[in-house]
């Protein structure tokens, strides 16, 4: 078995682990950081809309010898708007250029021709209006929504209230976060990327799903048990399923990354970018969220709880109790009716021995 099979057998087992819980302050100043860094940049640079949203021209010439940086000040200079050119694998130009009318796309076409050296009647010019990218907005903020709205019901259902509460967070921290990168890089935004944002949030949601599914499982009648706290439960939940939404997140970002930095970056096809970079940073940004912070805000919300408040009491006060008398709480909770299956919790920390899990989850040897 490799390594990280051994490391994953070894996590789900509760032989080690990271304290992902009791470290969640941490975590949350980190979103929060993130979060507002994502904030700030979106209210100052704001989104680079594309001409579907905002209305423009695209311009469409036969083989040129102009660089892209030439036509981009040439189309900049003719129309009075920045321009974004892209170079065609036929030697042609794209030229998009944004909030230009009919009579000004046939001026800018007539420009272009001298400036470009091209026949006019060659250069083909499609006008995108803005209501089209209106609509498509409306569209997509209602598929939103809807989809908000859907997810908090199932989970709420399937679960219950504190865990939809959660991931919902979580699904608006990664929105938040992709928004933000889109505002301080510059990208355009396009139909591409609206498809895009939609699409990471069911990534997002699956991460956060199995985690939750897992802490259901283990918590069943945790109040008849007097030996682990829902927090210590909730982190066994998050380290049994770290290595399966490490590989699950890699698998997906790798050709996600492959169609942002080699079909962006080094071919230069710019649609690809609208829609792989809200995946490459909403896939990043769902992983983070399902571990960092929907599981450890689900075990705030229930440590609130009256009866998780006397369960944790109860638990302290038995391993005081034991502590004074030189021995191990869990010797004295071996037939406390909690499942077997669960005798290693998520409380266990790197570098933490475990009690041997042999003789039915009893301690060998004699007591002192």
């Amino acid at each position: 078995m490799s390594r990280l099979g051994t490391l994953g057998a070894r996590l789900y087992r509760g032989e080690v682990g990271y304290d992902f819980i009791g470290k969640r302050k941490i975590w949350y100043g980190i979103s929060i950081l993130i979060t507002i860094t994502a904030i700030v940049g979106l209210a100052v640079s704001g989104l680079n809309m594309g001409i579907e949203f905002k209305g423009g021209a695209v311009f469409t010439t036969p083989k040129t010898s102009a660089t892209v940086a030439e036509a981009e000040d040439l189309a900049t200079k003719a129309s009075g708007h920045q321009a974004i050119v892209q170079k065609l694998g036929n030697g042609g130009l794209r030229i998009q250029i944004t909030e230009v009318d009919t009579a000004k796309s046939d001026e800018i076409k007539s420009t272009l021709s001298k400036d470009l050296n091209v026949p006019a009647e060659k250069i083909a010019a499609d006008l995108v209006g803005p209501s089209w990218g209106e609509q498509i907005a409306s569209k997509a903020w209602t598929g939103l929504g809807v989809f908000m709205v859907l997810v908090v019901i199932y989970l709420a259902i399937a679960f219950e209230w504190r865990m939809a509460i959660a991931a919902l967070v979580a699904l608006i921290h990664d929105i938040t976060i992709t928004v933000g990168v889109y505002a301080l890089v510059g990208f355009e935004v396009t139909p591409g990327t609206v498809i895009g944002l939609l699409t990471i949030l069911g990534y997002s949601l699956y991460d956060t799903v199995v985690v939750f599914d897992s802490l259901k499982e283990s918590t069943v009648d945790i109040t008849k048990q007097t030996r682990w706290t829902y927090s210590e439960i909730a982190n066994r939940s998050i380290n049994g399923t770290l290595v399966r939404s490490i590989n699950t997140t890699v698998v997906a970002l790798l050709p996600v990354a492959g169609l942002l930095f080699i079909g962006g970056g080094v071919l230069g096809a710019g649609m690809l970018n609208d829609i792989s970079l809200s995946l490459f940073v909403g896939l990043a940004a769902g992983a983070y969220s399902s571990i960092f912070i929907a599981t450890p805000l689900v075990a705030d919300l229930k440590e609130r709880q009256p009866q998780m408040k006397a369960l944790k009491k109860r638990i302290l006060a038995k391993r005081a109790a034991a502590a004074a008398k030189g021995e191990s709480a869990e010797d004295e909770s071996q037939d406390d009716g909690f499942p077997q299956q669960d005798a290693a919790p998520a409380a266990a920390v790197v570098g933490q021995r475990q009690q041997p899990r042999g003789g039915h989850g009893r301690t060998q040897g004699k007591r002192r």
